[in-house]
């Protein structure tokens, strides 16, 4: 057995989104809606396959281009936020923070299952969702996924989960 790691690394031109979102912080603080052309970096880590490689790269950038696609011009919404309600009324989507009251077209939001929608958080998600596009992928040797979302030339929010 080999104690050799490899790393498999994705960042391309084409690996960007745009959209937009608000944050909540110190507590009862809301910024105003705005937008990011966010960029997407995603490492997987492990060892090497009957193939020789970590994971054949065709299929992780095929899955992680298909998950950047579905945010690209959309409003994103977190779901799990304790002050933030979500609720979809037939065609449009209310969302409410304190007395701020947003009112957007259903199809232009894409609600996510997480707290706030920080960089950190997309990432953390967008890991859940490489690991779900990849399930019928050979990942036997895949230790471990890391997320990088660059919301503003250089301002990253990264996560990386176990496989």
């Amino acid at each position: 057995m080999s104690d050799e790691t490899y790393r498999v690394q994705l960042q391309k031109e084409q690996l960007v989104f745009s959209a937009a979102h608000f944050i909540t912080y110190a507590g009862d603080i809301c910024e105003c809606l705005h937008g990011h052309n966010y960029g997407v970096r995603a490492v997987v880590e492990g060892t090497l396959d009957e193939n020789q490689y970590v994971i054949d790269f065709i299929a992780f950038r095929d899955a992680l281009a298909q998950i950047v696609r579905r945010l690209d011009h959309h409003v994103l919404l977190p779901t799990q936020h304790e002050q933030i309600s979500v609720e979809t009324v037939d065609a449009e989507v209310i969302a409410r923070f304190g007395k701020k009251r947003w009112v957007f077209p259903k199809d232009d939001c894409i609600l996510l299952p997480i707290a706030n929608t920080t960089a950190e958080r997309i990432a953390w998600w967008m890991a859940g969702e490489i690991r779900l596009a990849l399930k019928d992928e050979p990942t036997e040797n895949i230790a471990s996924l890391e997320v990088w979302i660059d919301e503003n030339h250089g301002q990253w929010g990264i996560c990386k989960i176990d496989w």
